[in-house]
Parts: structure tokens; sequence; C-alpha cells
């Protein structure tokens, strides 16, 4: 999913990265188990997603929403969230019918495993993150407006492809201030 959003964004660099970091990780790296590729050079650049393609299209983020189980969104990355299903590998693999077929008698491949591997890494996501967000709830003193505005500077940090959106400043920034 990543590699096609890289494409679609016109980032062939971080395309070929990715792609020679799966290539070298699902054979040297045993199916993915080890990551070779970060030693050979190739850093993981992060994930991509619908959502930051169509973003980086230059599509204004809409409103803010928190959706149930999902999270929260914004109108754009909702949107995204449908392209990202269907540029899912796993969905496919879940999905089509002819492999179902041709897997006669097994189940592994059921449209449940889908939202079973959905619903794991959600949990998954939440339980990395459990002391962010009680610190969060704890010292927020507008819990919906902090959350907003830490997706919206998360979303458009990862749209930008940047490290971090706040500039430092010099101190020659500032003027100085004439007490006299």
């Amino acid at each position: 999913m990543t590699l096609s959003n890289n494409i679609l964004q016109g980032e062939f660099g971080r395309a070929g990265n990715n792609a020679a970091r799966f290539g070298i990780n699902s054979t040297a790296g045993i199916l993915g188990i080890f990551d070779p590729a970060s030693k050979l050079g190739f850093e993981d650049q992060g994930k991509e997603d619908f959502g930051q393609t169509i973003g980086v299209w230059g599509a204004d983020s809409g409103c803010y929403f928190v959706l149930p189980i999902i999270g929260p969104t914004t109108t754009r990355d909702a949107i995204g969230l449908v392209g990202n299903i269907f540029l899912d590998p796993v969905y496919h693999v879940t999905h089509n019918s002819e492999i179902h077929n041709g897997l006669v008698g097994n189940d592994n491949y059921s449209e449940h495993s889908y939202y079973y591997y959905r619903g794991t890494g959600a949990v998954d996501f939440r339980s990395k993150n459990i002391e962010s967000f009680d610190s969060l709830e704890r010292n927020a003193i507008d819990l919906y407006a902090s959350v907003k505005s830490l997706y919206i500077q998360e979303r458009n940090k990862k749209i930008a492809n940047a490290q971090s959106l706040v500039g430092t400043q010099d101190a020659s920034d500032w003027e100085e201030i004439d007490t006299n």
C-alpha cells in the first residue's frame, strides 16, 4: 500500500526504497521477520496512505470528526480510507473469489480474516500508545480540541513528509526590545 501511494504521490525515490526494503526483507529477512534492509542503508521512511496522497494532490482536509471504532479523521482521510481498502493487498487476498475457489477447504483466506487483521492492528496501536492517551486525557483542558489539534498536525506532517512542522528560531530573528 505504501509503495503504490509513493508512486501516486510522485515520490519515486521513496517508492524505490520501499521496493528494495520489501525485496531484501522478504528474502534475506526470512519473510520479514528480520530487517536487514536497514543495515544495508534502506531506512524505513514510514507508511503512506491514500488520505496522504489526496492531500499531496492538493485537497483540503475538510471537517474533523470522530468515527466509532476508527477514531479521529477528516473528510479527506475518511475518503482515503476507501482508497486504502482497494490498495491494501491483504484485502485483495482475503476478498478475491478466484483465490477462494482455488483453495478448496482452506478458510484461512476468508474475508473475516481481513477484519481480524485490521482489528488487531487497532488494538496493537492502542496498546502501544496507552500511556500517551492516558496522559493526554489527564492533562488536557479540552480533550476533544487537543486530540483534534494533534491529529491535524500529525496528518499535515505526514503529508509534507516532514520530521517536524515546528520551525526553530534563531536569536537573530528577534528584535531587541528598547527599554529606554
